[in-house]
């Protein structure tokens, strides 16, 4: 996959995450591609490796896809992990990227699904190259 996105389209989409996913509650949201690579970073994922994160999350999510066929699914369009204290939203977008939301216990699962819809939204023709 050959991607080149523009300085002004990086300003875009870090904006709408800062709006729509900071702006309500999330602690951080990663914009990464299918193979782990991490767009755009913002918020505080207090002090983790979001280079790790990235990778790892596209490898779960790889691996997500796969077991959606073995059930007979395409794919599944979102993911959800539930810990104590900090959750973890992903959501697919387009066929080559996902966004991953972090929030506390604090946020509640039914906002951020409305946000990551909204951001989804908003960031698939800039992914598309339409932008």
């Amino acid at each position: 996959m050959n991607f080149v996105l523009t300085e002004e389209a990086i300003g875009r989409i870090t904006g709408v995450l800062d709006d729509d996913l900071l702006g309500s509650g999330a602690s951080c949201a990663l914009l990464v591609d299918s193979s782990g690579y991490l767009i755009a970073n913002r918020g505080d994922p207090a002090g983790m490796d979001v280079v790790a994160l990235a990778a790892l999350s596209a490898a779960n999510y790889g691996v997500t896809e796969e077991i959606a066929k073995l059930v007979g699914e395409d794919n599944f369009s979102l993911l959800f992990h539930k810990g104590k204290n900090e959750s973890i939203h992903y959501t697919k977008i387009g066929e080559d990227f996902f966004l991953i939301t972090m929030f506390t216990k604090e946020v509640s699962l039914g906002l951020m699904r409305l946000k990551t819809a909204k951001v989804k939204r908003e960031l698939q023709p800039l992914l598309d190259g339409e932008g």
